[in-house]
């Protein structure tokens, strides 16, 4: 990947997490949260796949998507469930640990189905 390429997807990537951050740490979470999963990302992202690799490409991380999406939830259910109760650190390593190993599972069984 050529680096200027590169510096551009970090540029991108890095305003969308800081705007989320400054909207969320201002009391706007909800505003926050449709940036964060606003389909911005989603439509850089398959566009430079596209635009890299094409169609085949494209539709594979697509499937990925959403293959991850439960995985993605219940990391976010665990955040919202433990966090009143354990903390910002421990309920968010929960969260993570528990996405961790539900993408493993999900990886395993797409693997196996194909």
């Amino acid at each position: 990947m050529q680096l200027k390429n590169f510096i551009l997807y970090f540029i991108l990537g890095g305003s969308i997490v800081s705007a989320v951050t400054f909207m969320g740490s201002h009391g706007k979470g909800l505003l926050a949260a449709f940036v964060a999963t606003f389909p911005t990302m989603t439509v850089l992202t398959f566009a430079l796949i596209h635009s890299k690799a094409g169609h085949a490409a494209t539709v594979d991380y697509a499937r990925g998507l959403l293959f991850m999406t439960p995985p993605w939830i219940v990391y976010v259910l665990c955040l919202i469930m433990l966090l009143p109760k354990l903390g910002f650190l421990k309920s968010l390593t929960i969260g993570v640990l528990t996405y961790m190993i539900l993408a493993g599972v999900v990886s395993v069984v797409v693997k196996y189905l194909k």
